[in-house]
């Protein structure tokens, strides 16, 4: 029998960045790696917007 593995989704995969020597860098490697940094810092600026907002609905004196 094969055992079947779990593929991590993309949104969880985590990005490793190594240096090596070329001539020309491989833009598709670094253009993949700037719109995955580009969209967790996204994501995590409306995730800290929604629980900002969570809190002001609690509470809206921390509105501040």
């Amino acid at each position: 029998m094969s055992s079947k593995k779990k593929k991590t989704p993309t949104s969880e995969r985590k990005l490793y960045v190594r240096s090596e020597r070329r001539e020309t860098p491989d833009l598709r490697k670094l253009s993949h790696a700037l719109i995955a940094l580009a969209l967790a810092q996204a994501q995590a600026e409306a995730d800290a917007e929604a629980e900002h907002a969570n809190q002001v609905k609690e509470d809206p004196r921390r509105a501040a």
